[in-house]
């Protein structure tokens, strides 16, 4: 097929267009300047990785939504048949503006009259790597309230990304949200802090905090700009970086069920496993390569 990838510059992004070539598609990866001049004719099919990269309130309707529609109205204009969607899974429980924004724009989708396949992956490897080095160096791991509060089936990079590819010619995913995680059973912090400590070949303590500290300092840091006269986008995109922090800190990344995560019905995909990404930075074989998931 010939398949347009938005977003290939991302690590998602990066592994689609991998896979792509893999299965033989004839891939056109414009660079995230290059998007908005984007000319589909031709095209088979458009899989979109574009995503916001704070999760800032602007940010998040610009890419999220706005860029996103853009790209659809182009699209159809150009008569591609099949467009792809990288979501994801917290958008079932939107509380925050990339949520909504995101969650807008699979609505848009679902009735663009385009067979669609939105895919909204669990936590990301790359988002639970960020302790490795603190915990290397003997400090504790830290957890929000006992550690047990959120679980996820995290995915890695290339499973998510052949999944991805996937939907292109399994008919099972057309016109369908896909919520999707990786192997094996769902994991709370504190199995991710003994995953962790297994692979560094050490003994881990753990230490908690409690997460309304971020719901405080989004409150506090969110409070000049609502003041008059005054204006302070550094503390504002910080305030809004703390609310994305504590919604992490409080919701699992699973399928919502309207009264509960279940991980049961969380389907599973791929054979990467965590402990083994964390094996493989422990060696050094692979490296940080977090990005805006730093943040977090």
């Amino acid at each position: 097929m010939k398949v347009t990838l938005l977003g290939s510059s991302g690590t998602i992004g990066r592994a689609v267009l991998r896979e792509l070539r893999l299965a033989g598609h004839t891939v056109t990866a414009p660079s995230r300047r290059e998007i908005a001049g984007c000319d589909f004719t031709g095209q088979d099919a458009v899989i979109s990785c574009i995503a916001s990269r704070t999760g800032a309130p602007a940010d998040a309707w610009n890419v999220d939504y706005e860029t996103n529609a853009d790209m659809l109205s182009k699209a159809q204009r150009a008569g591609v048949a099949h467009f792809v969607l990288l979501s994801a899974i917290c958008v079932e429980r939107p509380r925050l503006a990339f949520q909504y924004a995101k969650r807008a724009f699979e609505e848009a989708l679902a009735a663009s009259g385009l067979t669609y396949s939105i895919v909204r992956p669990t936590a990301f490897f790359k988002s639970l790597s960020g302790q490795i080095e603190r915990v290397r160096a003997g400090k504790p791991f830290l957890v929000f309230g006992n550690g047990r509060l959120t679980s996820c089936k995290p995915i890695s990079d290339r499973d998510l990304a052949r999944f991805l590819v996937s939907c292109l010619t399994d008919s099972e995913k057309h016109n369908a949200i896909l919520p999707i995680g990786g192997p094996g059973p769902a994991l709370t912090p504190l199995d991710q802090a003994k995953l962790l400590g297994e692979a560094l070949g050490m003994s881990v303590t753990t230490r908690s905090v409690p997460p309304g500290v971020l719901a405080v300092l989004a409150k506090v840091m969110g409070l000049p700009g609502k003041l008059p006269f005054v204006f302070t986008p550094r503390l504002n995109e910080k305030a809004a970086l703390a609310r994305i922090g504590h919604y992490y800190a409080t919701h699992s990344m699973l399928v919502w069920t309207g009264t509960d995560y279940d991980a049961g019905l969380t389907p599973e995909y791929g054979t990467d496993t965590l402990a083994a990404h964390y094996r493989a930075l422990a060696r050094g074989d692979l490296i940080d390569d977090r990005g805006a998931h730093a943040v977090f």
